[in-house]
């Protein structure tokens, strides 16, 4: 089917625009280039992203959450958090320029492909960062998978050995937010126990949310990386799968998953 024709059967909340709006729930968005309704299997979901103020190291992102999200919620409703801002409110990030790389850190980051929806690890202070996370032994046999894989073709290699930890490290990247255009956050630490504190504080709150699910998003995909409460990860991971939250300065590091109706596709 023609892209024209195929816009013409959708409703106004599924379709595409390149501006940031705002969504059908007043005081939530719909971000640059997706749709605020998406249909997989068979079953329409609602993408609803909420802004925030800047979250700098300590803050308490349960309130900043709270604020945000928690007027807006409803039974069934499942909150997505970015993983960057979950790293960050920890202290997990750095300006660049406090880095200092090694000469192994140097050498490795050569072989990085790099690519338009991130740096990762193809900077020397990105891939010193990765060393001292997951060890250097650990990267260093990851770099010998990730070699051995582009040899057969084989894409992923070195993250599946280097794990979360190497893959959820974000580099300094232009349409970021400043000041966090010239930082690197870490992946945060032990993102189930977060997704835990969020959702029993919102439950105790009164808010009568699903589950909390912290993401590690971009245009190329993601993963979900911590959650608390019922859900269906394949599924939320499909639902995602645009970034409906936003990859640069859209100020919008969560949003809420919501059943919009079952009619069939």
């Amino acid at each position: 089917m023609p892209a024209a024709t195929l816009q013409s059967t959708l409703s106004q909340e599924e379709k595409i625009e390149p501006v940031q709006r705002e969504a059908s729930v007043p005081g939530t968005y719909v971000n640059f280039d997706r749709a605020e309704v998406v249909r997989v299997r068979g079953v329409r979901w609602r993408r609803l992203a909420l802004k925030t103020p800047l979250v700098h190291k300590g803050d308490d992102l349960t309130a900043i959450l709270s604020e945000a999200a928690g007027p807006f919620l409803e039974e069934g409703d499942i909150l997505v958090v970015t993983e960057k801002v979950v790293a960050i409110a920890q202290g997990r990030a750095m300006p660049v320029s406090e880095i200092r790389p090694s000469g192994l850190a140097r050498l490795l980051s050569r072989f990085v492909t790099r690519t338009p929806y991130g740096i990762g690890l193809a900077m020397p202070e990105t891939m010193e960062c990765a060393l001292r996370e997951c060890g250097r032994w650990k990267i260093l046999i990851a770099a010998a998978a990730g070699a051995v894989g582009k040899l057969l073709g084989k894409k992923g290699w070195f993250y599946r050995v280097a794990g979360i930890q190497a893959a959820g490290i974000d580099g300094p990247c232009a349409c970021t937010i400043p000041p966090y255009n010239h930082w690197v956050v870490l992946s945060p630490q032990d993102p189930g126990r977060e997704a835990e504190k969020l959702f029993h504080t919102l439950r105790e709150e009164g808010y009568p949310l699903r589950a909390v699910v912290i993401a590690d998003c971009n245009d190329l995909g993601g993963e979900l990386i911590g959650q608390s409460g019922g859900v269906d990860l394949a599924l939320l991971r499909e639902i995602l799968a645009d970034n409906p939250l936003g990859q640069g300065d859209d100020q919008t590091p969560a949003g809420i998953v919501r059943q919009s109706s079952t009619d069939s596709l």
